[in-house]
C-alpha cells in the first residue's frame, strides 16, 4: 500500500495524461483554419481532422476499459497515453492531409485505451470515502472544464507559434506521463480469473460505436433524414444487435449484461448522456453567442469561460467531496444539475446587446457551480457498487455514456438552432442565429432537468457520514451504512 503523499501524486500523474487526452477533443476546432490553409484541406475534408478522432475514441472505449480487466488497468493506461504520444508526433510532423487524418485516428485509439481504465484507477489507489470522493471530484473537474482550457491554449499555441504545436506539445507531457505512472503506480495484474477476450463481441461493438459516432458527427451535414445517415444508423443498430447475441452465447463475454443490475450504474450512464448534451450546449453554442452575436474575439471568448471553471475547480476539488459525504449522492447531484439547469435557461433569455457582468457571467457561474457539484456524484454512484473485475468496463462505459452523449446532443442542439435560424429571412443575420441558440439553450435546460429529476428518483444513496467528520481532508472516515 503506498502512502499518502505517493498515492496524491500518482494521481495528479494519472490526471495530467487524462487531462492531454480531453485537450485533444477541443484544442484541434481553433486551429483548423490555419490546418486547411497549410495542407489544402476543402470544407468537406477538412472535417475529418476532428471525426476521425472521435470515431476511433468513441468506437475503442468499451474495448479498451474490458483490455483494462483482462490484462491490468495501469499496463493499459500506460499503453494509451504511448500510442498517443507516438501518434501526436506524427500529427506535428504531418506534410500531407492522409498523414494527418490517419494519425489523428491513432490518436483516438490511444486516448480511448487511457481514458477508459481511468476511473478504474482512481478506485484503485483510493479506498477510503473522503479521499475517494475529492479524487472523483477532481477527475470530474479535468473531464470537464478541460475541454474550455483546450479552446483556449489552441488559440494561444496557433498564434503564438502554428498549429503543429498543438499536436507536439503532447510528446514532452506523454513522456513524463509514462515515466512517472511506471515510478509511482503499483503494478497490478489482471483483475479476472479467466484471461480470454472475446474477439467477436469486440469487433461488432467497436464497429457498431464507430459507426454510430460517424452518424451523430456528421448527421447535420448529411441530412438526418438521407440514404447515408439512416444507413449508417442501421448498421449501427445492426451490429449492436450482433453483439447483444454474441454475448448472451459467449463462453467469456466482453460484456456481462448482468453489471446493468446496478441501478446506480445504469441511471448514472443515463444522466451523463443527458448532462453531456446539456454541457455541450454551454461549451459550444455559448461559445457561438459569444462570437456570432456579441463579436468576441477568440481570446474574449476563452476568457469569458474562465469564472465559471474557477468555480467549477473550486467545487469539484473540495465543495462536492464535503457534500456527498455529508448529504450523499442524490442531494448534491439533483442540486447540481439544477443549478445548471438556471444557468442555462439563463442564457435561453440572452439579449442582442447583451452585457457580460449582466447577461453572460451569471450564467457561467451558475453552470460551473452545478456542475463542479454534480460530476462527482455521478462518478462515484456509477463506479461505486462495481466489482472490482468489472471495473475497467464500467469506467469505459462511464466514458462512452459522456462521449456519446456530447457527440448526439451537439449534433441535435445544433440542429435545433440551425432549423429555427432558418425561419427567419436571412438566417445568417446575427437576431437570426441568436433566436437558434434560445431554442437550443432550453433543449439543454430541458436535459438538464430531466437528468436532476432522474438522480432525484433513480439513484440509490449512501448514508451519510457522521456529522462531526474532520473536513479538512486529512481524516480517513468511514460510510455510516451500506446502500439502500
Amino acid at each position: 500500500m503506498m502512502d499518502g503523499r505517493r498515492r496524491w501524486t500518482a494521481f495528479y500523474v494519472l490526471c495530467l495524461g487524462t487531462l492531454m487526452v480531453v485537450l485533444d477533443t477541443t484544442i484541434v476546432n481553433v486551429a483548423l483554419p490555419s490546418i486547411r490553409e497549410s495542407l489544402g484541406f476543402s470544407e468537406a475534408s477538412l472535417a475529418w481532422v476532428v471525426n476521425a478522432y472521435m470515431l476511433t475514441f468513441g468506437g475503442f472505449l468499451l474495448f479498451g476499459g474490458r483490455l483494462g480487466d483482462l490484462y491490468g488497468h495501469r499496463r493499459i493506461f500506460l499503453a494509451g497515453i504511448a500510442v498517443f504520444t507516438v501518434a501526436s508526433v506524427v500529427c506535428g510532423l504531418s506534410v500531407n492531409q492522409q498523414m494527418l487524418v490517419g494519425a489523428r485516428a491513432v490518436q483516438g485509439v490511444g486516448g480511448a485505451l487511457a481514458s477508459a481504465v481511468g476511473l478504474s484507477l482512481v478506485m484503485t489507489l483510493f479506498t477510503e470515502p473522503m479521499e475517494r470522493a475529492k479524487a472523483m471530484g477532481i477527475t470530474g473537474f479535468v473531464a470537464s472544464g478541460g475541454g474550455a482550457l483546450g479552446v483556449l491554449l489552441g488559440g494561444v499555441l496557433t498564434d503564438a507559434l502554428n498549429w503543429h504545436w498543438i499536436f507536439l506539445v503532447n510528446v514532452p507531457i506523454g513522456i513524463g506521463v509514462c515515466a512517472l505512472m511506471m515510478r509511482l503506480f503499483p503494478a497490478g495484474g489482471a483483475v479476472v480469473q479467466v484471461r480470454r477476450l472475446d474477439v467477436a463481441g469486440a469487433v461488432t461493438v467497436t464497429a457498431a460505436l464507430m459507426l454510430a459516432v460517424d452518424a451523430v458527427v456528421n448527421g447535420d451535414r448529411n441530412g438526418w433524414t438521407s440514404a447515408r445517415t439512416l444507413g449508417v444508423l442501421g448498421a449501427a443498430v445492426a451490429l449492436l444487435v450482433a453483439f447483444v447475441l454474441i454475448e448472451t452465447r459467449a463462453a467469456a463475454p466482453l460484456m456481462r449484461f448482468d453489471l446493468f443490475r446496478s441501478r446506480n450504474l445504469s441511471t448514472a450512464n443515463v444522466i451523463g448522456i443527458l448532462w453531456a448534451a446539456a454541457m455541450f450546449a454551454w461549451f459550444f453554442l455559448s461559445a457561438l453567442y459569444l462570437q456570432q452575436v456579441l463579436d468576441y474575439t477568440p481570446m474574449q471568448v476563452g476568457l469569458a469561460f474562465l469564472p465559471g471553471n474557477i468555480v467549477m475547480a473550486i467545487c469539484s476539488v473540495s465543495v462536492s467531496a464535503r457534500l456527498v459525504l455529508r448529504f450523499g449522492y442524490r442531494i448534491p447531484l439533483s442540486g447540481g444539475l439544477a443549478v445548471a439547469t438556471v444557468g442555462l435557461l439563463l442564457l435561453a433569455r440572452a439579449p442582442m446587446g447583451g452585457h457580460f457582468a449582466v447577461d453572460v457571467l451569471p450564467s457561467m457561474l451558475l453552470l460551473g457551480l452545478g456542475a463542479g457539484i454534480a460530476f462527482n456524484p455521478v462518478l462515484l454512484a456509477a463506479m461505486g457498487e462495481v466489482d472490482p473485475a468489472d471495473s475497467g468496463l464500467a469506467s469505459g462505459l462511464v466514458n462512452t455514456s459522456f462521449m456519446m452523449g456530447g457527440a448526439l446532443g451537439l449534433a441535435i442542439l445544433a440542429s435545433l438552432a440551425a432549423a429555427r435560424s432558418g425561419t427567419h429571412a436571412d438566417p445568417t443575420a446575427a437576431a437570426s442565429l441568436l433566436d437558434g441558440y434560445h431554442l437550443a439553450f432550453l433543449a439543454g435546460a430541458v436535459l438538464a432537468a430531466v437528468a436532476a429529476t432522474l438522480g432525484w428518483l433513480g439513484i440509490r444513496d449512501v448514508e451519510p457520514v457522521d456529522e462531526t467528520i474532520d473536513w479538512d481532508g486529512t481524516a480517513e472516515p468511514e460510510l455510516a451504512g451500506s446502500c439502500g
